[in-house]
């Protein structure tokens, strides 16, 4: 009976250790989160698409510059008129700063004309942990083929400042548009940030 015990114990330690991460250029770990409205998804549900991960607190100032500015939404619907997914992941625990109900989740998506292909909830903070997300917002973009292409921050300019948005190097931009044009995206990393995920 200890024997079995241990065993268990090394199997449950093992696959700790051995957890899939979320690295560039490498295929982008599978996960499955309920969103807002109650529905499962798995990454896996997207293959051979385009898929933008937007880490997300709506009472973040940082991710309120890009809301109140429609900065994001327009991002949003932009690129998903062009088949990309893109996917608000909220990974707040219980009790946390972002952490809402789904009642709540989606009214403020409503008022914010909030045009992304789902908010999902990440309550435990799995799926944030595994790809390393850090800040809100925290933007990483899967290509095609299924490997993580971008990880980082949304532009160049650290600011609340909506009026930073204009002269800002859209780096989600440039990447998708150089995905979309069969190109290489050139630059694949930034340093991200924002408020810090509240785990």
């Amino acid at each position: 009976m200890n024997r079995k015990i241990v065993i268990l114990f090394i199997i449950f330690f093992s696959s700790l250790v051995f957890a899939q991460q979320a690295k560039l250029n490498e295929s982008a770990p599978d996960f499955k989160l309920t969103d807002s409205n109650g529905s499962e998804h798995s990454l896996s549900d997207f293959e051979g698409k385009i898929v933008v991960l937007e880490w997300i607190n709506y009472d973040c100032p940082f991710v309120k510059k890009h809301y109140d500015s429609k900065n994001m939404q327009s991002l949003q619907e932009k690129y998903t008129e062009e088949g990309v997914i893109w996917l608000a992941i909220c990974s707040s625990n219980k009790g946390k700063q972002g952490n809402f109900s789904a009642e709540e989740i989606n009214k403020r998506s409503e008022n914010h004309g909030a045009k992304f292909t789902a908010y999902m909830i990440d309550e435990d903070g799995t799926v944030g942990k595994m790809y390393g997300a850090k800040t809100t917002p925290h933007m990483y973009i899967i290509d095609k083929s299924g490997k993580l292409v971008y990880a980082g921050g949304i532009d160049d300019k650290a600011s609340t400042d909506i009026d930073d948005i204009k002269g800002s190097k859209n780096y989600v931009s440039l990447a998708l548009d150089e995905l979309l044009a069969g190109k290489t995206v050139s630059v694949q990393s930034s340093a991200p940030y924002g408020c810090s995920v509240k785990y």
